[in-house]
Formats: structure tokens, sequence, C-alpha cells
């Protein structure tokens, strides 16, 4: 029965337009349990690792989907003329500080960037990328925005904890270490270079 299972698991999860949780597997397969239900997972997680197949199955946004390998991607790109979504410096930066500092309102937002950012929001509502959670509970009851599903599966995080420590971003920002150099000496002017003061 547990080869059924993760048939039935594959299919599933190869149908599903978004990441399919194991809650949700649960529940569509209620007739079995839930056991036997991660059991199939794990098998069909080490089968996919193991097989070198051209997809994977990954587990992203809090389910498990089917991806394509990354070390073909500069091949698929031949294959669809769409590119990848491109943000600008300006979207990173608000896109980072949403993702670290969430829950939070477009003034903190405004605050740590130093500039305006509604129609960087916008852009990122319109993606889906990040939504409103709700209001504050302060004067003004602004706004409070949030990541997304979708912004998960674009980045490929399982969940918020997957994001980079700060440290380990420092590091990746740190300029290469050169040795110091010691001065040149300057060339000497010859001849008819003296001012005579």
């Amino acid at each position: 029965m547990t080869g059924n299972l993760k048939s039935v698991v594959e299919s599933l999860i190869f149908v599903a337009e978004t990441p399919l949780s194991l809650d949700r597997l649960v529940s569509i397969l209620e007739e079995h349990e839930r056991s036997d239900i991660r059991a199939a997972l794990e098998e069909l997680l080490a089968d996919y690792e193991q097989s070198g197949r051209g997809i994977v199955l990954v587990e992203v946004a809090g389910g498990y989907q089917f991806r394509s390998r990354p070390e073909h991607a500069d091949y698929l790109k031949r294959l669809s003329k769409t590119r990848p979504p491109k943000f600008g410096q300006s979207s990173l930066e608000t896109l980072a500080i949403i993702a670290y500092r969430q829950p939070i309102t477009r003034a903190e937002i405004e605050y740590l960037r130093g500039v305006d950012c509604g129609g960087i929001l916008k852009t990122l509502l319109e993606k889906k990328l990040i939504k409103i959670l709700g209001k504050k509970d302060v004067p003004g009851r602004p706004l409070i925005y949030g990541t997304t599903r979708e912004f998960l599966e674009l980045f490929s995080l399982k969940n918020l904890a997957s994001l980079p420590t700060l440290k380990e971003i420092q590091d990746l920002a740190q300029p290469p270490v050169f040795e110091e150099q010691g001065e040149l000496p300057l060339a000497v002017a010859t001849g008819g270079g003296d001012t005579g003061e």
C-alpha cells in the first residue's frame, strides 16, 4: 500500500499549482495515516535526490513542489522567452526590510530607507510578493505589511527562518582583502623645471 500511496502523493504534488503542505495532503488523503503520508514524502524526497533526474522535489513555502534542477537554468532559459522578474535596488531594499521586520508599516519602512516607498509598495503588492496583514493599533491605524507565500516560492525559501542572517549578508558584502602596497617613488623631473624662487 505504501508504494501506491507514494504514487498518489507524487501525483498530487505534480498537479498542484502551489506547494502542498503535509497538512493539506493529510486533509486530501483522509483514509491514510499522517505518519504514512510523511513516510511517503520522505521516500519521494530521497528518490528524487538520488535519481539524478531533471526535476527535484523540494520543500518550499511551507509545502512540497517539483522544480527543475537549478544547474539546468541556462538551458531552460532557451526554452522560454519569459524573463525572470527583475528588481531594482529600491524594490529589493524595501522587500528585504519587509521580510526581516514584518509586520511593518509604510512609515517604518520609509524611516529605515529614508525615502518615500508608496510606489514600490504598490508594485510589490501587485506582484503578490507582499500583502496587507491588517492595521496597527496606534493612532491613524496605518496598514501593516508582510511577505506572502509567493515571496517564499520566488526566492526558494522553506520559511522566513531560511532567510540569510545579518552575519551571512555582511560576509557576502565584505570587500576582498588586498595586501597593503607601499608608496611608489615619484619620478624626478629633469632640466628646465627649476623656478629659482
